[in-house]
């Protein structure tokens, strides 16, 4: 490994450990502050703090399958690490989004191998939407910005080859 890619690398991880740090800190304010309590509004008819745990996925999807939730989640993180040490994550925002869809997964992977669920603390108010919690949001923030990247990559690829192909025929 080069150095560059070994320091690249080492801060991919370390930016993830320290969101994971933020991710576990808050979940033990919210335990500590919200498990039992009434729901805390912030702002009202729009966001609100309220306990829930979650043995499931997105939208309590596969709820009480936290084993195989918990397996397939540390697959996909090792797979993602290895893409990470091996560089095959190009440009800078790709991995951005890497990390934060990393750290999110392993910030809800600690709760599900350390408590069999995942603690969940924000709620809307605005809209009927599951409970939802920082991992949840660094997991969404990468999925849709890489996903928003690569369509804008693809259009900027199919404008090219057509004006490539257009400047062959003058």
């Amino acid at each position: 490994m080069s150095k560059k890619r070994y320091i690249v690398f080492t801060l991919q991880m370390v930016s993830a450990a320290v969101l994971v740090f933020v991710d576990q800190w808050i979940k033990k304010l919210a335990v500590e502050n919200l498990m039992g309590k009434e729901d805390v509004v912030i702002i009202k008819n729009f966001l609100a703090l309220s306990y829930a745990e979650n043995t499931g996925a997105a939208f309590s999807a596969f709820s009480d399958s936290t084993m195989v939730l918990s397996v397939v989640t540390l697959l996909l993180l090792l797979g993602g690490v290895v893409f990470l040490l091996l560089g095959k994550v190009q440009g800078k925002l790709m991995n951005i989004c890497a990390v934060l869809i990393l750290a999110g997964g392993a910030g809800n992977l600690i709760d599900r191998f350390a408590q069999g669920y995942v603690v969940d603390y924000i709620k809307t108010l605005f809209i009927d939407f599951p409970v939802f919690n920082f991992a949840d949001i660094l997991v969404v923030v990468g999925c849709f910005t890489l996903m928003g990247y690569l369509i804008y990559d693809i259009i900027r690829e199919e404008k090219q080859k057509k004006k490539e192909k257009a400047d062959g025929n003058s």
